[in-house]
């Protein structure tokens, strides 16, 4: 092991969309390299009289820092790949899991056996199973009729039908309902007959809904109001340039795009085109520039020329 192949394994991680096979001893090797500079550096010091003016401790020094924030970049990298495919694993699809290293194995079927608990538990959360300290479940069941065991509040004011089932010593005789009078004059003084039946029963004018002198309201035929549109009439101009599909078009055609391939699980985005765009690795689309430029600068897409 030394610097070189540390180097080697960190840019061919970095061009690699999966993961590359790397030794179970892997990052075992490299601290046994680290512990042999680490051990170099204090024999050196030893030897000179100024250790902290040395070259040779300064190279050393140089090395393993240097040594230390490759195999840490080179981590990084694995784990965001290693996530995804334990991800893949614990859905049931095909995962990549060779070539990982010791401590990279131990990680993933951690990660499989605790993304499928954890689903489970949302699972059991949506089946209406609530699981008490204890561990034991319990299960909100539906009645034959549609109803369930209602939870008891305390609140006798939240369950009217409840309450009215079980006070039978109240003799009161109930309240029967009131019917309109048929002599009653509409507010704005004009002859109740006259005014269409739906209207006049509920109360509210085509003022009221409208927001002003409105057409008349009638659930029968009767002569067209001035106040409705005649269906022959032209369209203004305004609503002919809504409804024609043509002008959408033309501001599309002024956002510059690029074409780009995914490297990464993106899911759905919003591009600046109002357009919905579903994202997924080794796919090429042509994207808006400014949803595009963001995902090649974070490593996420690759421009095409």
């Amino acid at each position: 092991m030394n610097l070189d192949e540390l180097r080697s394994v960190q840019s061919k991680e970095r061009k690699k969309d999966s993961l590359q096979n790397l030794r179970p001893s892997f990052y075992q090797e490299v601290g046994e390299y680290i512990a042999e500079l680490e051990d170099e550096r204090e024999r050196v010091a030893d030897q000179v009289d100024d250790p902290f003016s040395s070259p040779e401790i300064g190279r050393l020094t140089d090395e393993i820092e240097t040594a230390k924030d490759v195999v840490e970049a080179i981590y990084e990298r694995r784990m965001g790949k290693l996530v995804k495919q334990a991800s893949l694993a614990a859905a049931g699809m095909a995962a990549n899991d060779e070539g990982l290293t010791a401590e990279e194995a131990d990680l993933f079927d951690d990660l499989v056996d605790r993304i499928g608990a954890n689903k489970s538990r949302v699972l059991d959360v949506l089946e209406g199973v609530d699981t008490d300290g204890d561990g034991d479940t319990e299960t909100h069941e539906i009645d034959g009729d549609g109803a369930g065991d209602a939870p008891e509040t305390g609140d006798e004011s939240r369950h009217p039908a409840a309450d009215a089932s079980t006070d039978e010593s109240d003799d009161t005789p109930p309240v029967p309902p009131q019917e309109p009078p048929s002599d009653v004059t509409p507010a704005d003084g004009t002859d109740g007959d006259a005014e269409p039946e739906s209207t006049a029963s509920s109360g509210v004018t085509p003022a009221d809904v409208m927001g002003g002198d409105g057409p008349a309201i009638d659930d029968g035929p009767s002569e067209p109001s001035s106040a409705v549109p005649d269906a022959d009439a032209p369209q203004p101009e305004e609503a002919v340039a809504d409804a024609n599909p043509a002008a959408e078009t033309d501001t599309e055609d002024d956002i510059e795009r690029v074409t780009v391939r995914i490297t990464q699980d993106l899911g759905s985005i919003l591009g600046v085109d109002e357009r919905e765009y579903s994202l997924s690795t080794d796919d090429v689309v042509t994207l808006p520039a400014q949803n595009a430029t963001p995902l090649v600068e974070r490593e996420a897409a690759e421009p095409l020329e």
